[in-house]
C-alpha cells in the first residue's frame, strides 16, 4: 500500500510517502512557515533528488496541495496521479483516555479529537487541520490517526494518577498520559528483534532524547510508566522545557515576577531547560562545543540533563524489578556519544556497561561484551510505524465492509 504520512504542526507539516510492502520512504519533506509569504517546502526523493520551493502558503490545505504538486511533478515526483495515494496516516498527539490504539478517522473520531483539544491545545488543533485539509483535497482516501499517547494507555493506575483529589481526575481527566509513544514502541520492538529476544518477555527502558525528551519503562510489552505526564512538560530536562519541579515553585515565581498563566506557561515551556540553565542554546551540539570552550553554565546544564536520565533509569529498573535492555533514540540519543557515555557512567551495579569505542563509532549495540544489560542505539522511525498502522487499519476496514 502507498501511504502518505503527515505530522502537522501549527506552522509546519512534515511528510513522508511510503511503500509499506518495501517499508521504503519514496519521498519525504517539510513545509515550514505556513501562514507567511516566505513559506518553504523542502522535498527529497528516495534516489537523492531534491527541490526547495519558496512561496506564499497561507494555510494547511494550501501546504498539502503544494506537497501533492511536488509529488506529482515530472522531474521530482513519485506518483502519476492522486489516486496513487491509497491512505493517509496522521500523527495525532493526544487521544485522551478514549483511544488506546490507532484508528480509522470518522466523523465520530473527529468529534472526540475536538473534545480533546483542551488536553493538547498546542498540538491537536493543527493535527485536526491536517485531517480536514486532506478530506477536502482527497475526499475518497481513507485517513487514520496514530496517537502519541496510545502506547501508554495500559499504564496501571498507580503510575498515572497524581496525588490530587480523585474527583479532579474524574471531572477533568487530570492524569499522566505520556507522549512519544510511537517512538518508544518502535525502538523497543526493534531492540528485541536485534537481540533475537521475545519482546513480551523483556524489561526494557527506552530513552527518547531530542528537543523534547521522555523515557518509558516497558515490561512484557506494556508501557507501565513514562516520564512525560499530563502534558509533555513533566519529566526529564529538555531543550526549552523545565521538566520536573516543585509545583509551588511556579506559584512563587508568578507572584515574584507578576506573571500571567500564559506567561508562566511560556517560561516553563520555551525559556527553561537547557537554554534556561546554560544561557547558550537548547541544542546539545552547541552546548558541548561551549563546554569544550570552558563554559561552566553549559557544563551544569549538561550534567543536570544526564543526571535526570540516570535517576529515571534507576527508578524504572526498580519499578520493573530489573532491566534487560536499555535503548537510546531521538536526535540526542542517536547522535551524542557524550550524553550516552555520561548517562551510562557508574551504572555497572545495574549491569549496564558501555563500550566507549563502540559508542564513539555509533554502533547499534554499544555495550561491552559481557554487559548484563545490552545498551542499544536505535534511530527511531515513527513515520514508518504510522504508515504500517494505517495500512493495517485500512485493510481491516475493507474486510469488515
Amino acid at each position: 500500500m502507498k501511504v502518505l504520512v503527515l505530522n502537522c504542526g501549527s506552522s509546519s507539516i512534515k511528510y513522508q510517502f511510503f511503500d509499506t510492502v518495501e517499508k521504503l520512504a519514496l519521498a519525504k519533506g517539510v513545509v515550514e512557515r505556513i501562514g507567511m509569504s516566505s513559506a518553504v517546502l523542502s522535498h527529497s526523493r528516495y534516489d537523492g533528488d531534491g527541490i526547495k520551493i519558496v512561496g506564499e502558503i497561507l494555510d494547511h490545505a494550501i501546504a498539502i496541495e503544494y506537497v501533492l504538486g511536488v509529488m506529482l511533478s515530472k522531474n521530482h515526483g513519485v506518483i502519476d496521479s492522486k489516486e496513487d495515494i491509497e491512505a493517509v496516516g496522521h500523527r495525532v498527539v493526544h487521544g485522551g483516555e478514549t483511544f488506546t490504539d490507532s484508528i480509522l478517522i470518522t466523523d465520530e473520531v473527529m468529534q472526540v479529537l475536538q473534545d480533546n483539544i483542551e488536553l493538547a491545545p498546542l498540538h491537536n488543533p493543527p493535527n485536526i487541520k491536517g485531517v480536514q485539509a486532506v478530506k477536502r483535497i482527497l475526499p475518497n482516501v481513507p485517513q487514520c490517526a496514530v496517537f502519541d499517547t496510545a502506547f501508554h494507555t495500559k499504564m496501571p493506575m498507580k503510575s498515572f494518577l497524581y496525588g490530587i483529589p480523585y474527583e479532579l481526575y474524574k471531572k477533568h481527566k487530570i492524569r499522566k498520559y505520556g507522549f512519544h509513544g510511537t517512538s518508544h514502541s518502535y525502538v523497543a520492538h526493534k531492540a528485541a528483534e536485534i537481540l533475537g529476544k521475545n519482546y513480551k518477555e523483556l524489561k526494557i527502558v527506552t530513552a527518547h532524547l531530542g528537543n523534547g525528551c521522555s523515557m518509558a519503562a516497558i515490561k512484557n510489552g506494556i508501557s507501565i510508566d513514562t516520564s512525560m505526564g499530563f502534558t509533555p512538560l513533566e519529566g526529564l530536562l529538555m531543550g526549552t522545557r523545565s521538566g520536573d519541579l516543585d509545583p509551588s515553585l511556579i506559584l512563587y515565581i508568578m507572584g515574584k515576577e507578576g506573571l500571567s498563566l500564559n506567561e508562566a506557561g511560556t517560561l516553563l515551556n520555551k525559556h527553561s531547560g537547557l537554554i534556561g540553565i546554560s544561557g547558550v542554546s537548547s541544542d546539545m551540539r552547541e552546548l558541548i562545543t561551549a563546554i569544550k570552550e570552558g563554559n561552566k553554565r553549559a557544563q551544569v546544564a549538561f550534567d543536570i540533563f544526564c543526571y535526570r536520565i540516570k535517576k529515571y533509569l534507576g527508578s524504572y529498573a526498580a519499578a520493573m524489578g530489573g532491566i534487560d535492555v536499555f535503548v537510546f533514540t531521538g536526535g540526542i540519543g542517536e547522535n551524542s556519544p557524550e550524553v550516552r557515555e555520561e548517562v551510562c557512567k557508574d551504572m555497572s551495579f545495574l549491569g549496564i556497561q558501555l563500550d566507549v569505542e563502540k559508542n564513539l563509532r555509533k554502533e547499534e549495540i554499544i555495550s561491552k561484551e559481557g554487559s548484563l544489560v545490552p545498551i542499544l542505539r536505535i534511530p527511531t522511525n515513527e513515520e514508518l510505524v504510522i504508515a504500517l498502522d494505517t495500512n493495517k487499519i485500512v485493510e481491516e476496514s475493507k474486510v469488515k465492509n
